[in-house]
């Protein structure tokens, strides 16, 4: 249990560390001025003088906090590995682009879940959207892929993006209703462990209502100004 310490006399007051923890954890951890105002108003006998008193945030939201930071440290290289990847598999600069837009495409469904379930953005929601990004990259890889094909066997542009979109129609809403069947157990989660669970399941269930929307209409209809232009002169419907 966390604990503040009185420096000046080292006396540990268990009373302002009940204050602490029965406040919104978020509110309070604004910085540590905010929070010993708030102990002050709350406890006459506590100053708010920096002098004689400091606070360490640690505990869950210590270890939040860390893991937020290595977050944002890995999740950016993870996607320029991606983006290499890609481009290593199509030889396509315009191709990657356009499967890397699924990403804000699903990261808007995430964000919109979080917020009509009243949670905040946390560990377990982040790796949420890593699994959600994982998802809508790979719908988008293979219509992408689909669309690609058509057009090299002389499908006239117009008409290979509402074939390719009819086509992966099936195969991209089934991976997105398996996928969400299986964490809606999850999202209505209120046992032990259920602060856990339903960011996780939020973001991937949010994203993927509207990635799958998207990715079967937007991405058709931005593949002609994506195409690669090597397929041949079949861009022209």
């Amino acid at each position: 249990r966390d604990e503040i310490r009185d420096w000046s006399s080292d006396v540990c007051s268990s009373d302002l560390a009940n204050l602490v923890f029965a406040a919104d954890l978020h509110e309070l951890a604004t910085g540590d001025e905010a929070a010993l105002e708030h102990l002050a108003s709350a406890d006459g006998n506590v100053s708010a003088d920096h002098a004689n008193h400091f606070l360490k945030w640690g505990g869950q939201f210590e270890l939040q906090q860390q893991a937020n930071k290595r977050l944002m440290v890995v999740v950016p290289i993870t996607l320029a590995l991606v983006f290499f990847m890609l481009y290593a598999n199509f030889g396509s600069l315009r191709n990657a682009l356009l499967i890397m837009l699924n990403i804000p495409l699903a990261l808007v469904g995430g964000i919109v879940s979080l917020w009509l379930a009243g949670l905040s953005l946390s560990v377990p929601a982040s790796v949420g959207f890593i699994a959600l990004f994982g998802i809508a990259l790979e719908n988008g890889l293979v219509l992408v892929s689909y669309l690609n094909e058509l057009v090299r066997d002389g499908v006239p542009m117009a008409k290979a993006c509402v074939q390719g979109a009819m086509a992966r129609l099936r195969p991209v809403i089934m991976t997105a209703v398996t996928t969400g069947l299986g964490l809606a157990p999850l999202l209505f989660a209120t046992g032990t462990g259920s602060e856990v669970q339903r960011p996780l399941a939020a973001v991937v269930i949010g994203g993927l209502v509207t990635a799958t929307i998207l990715t079967l209409v937007i991405l058709p209809a931005l593949y002609p100004w994506f195409a690669d232009r090597s397929n041949g002169d079949n861009s022209t419907s």
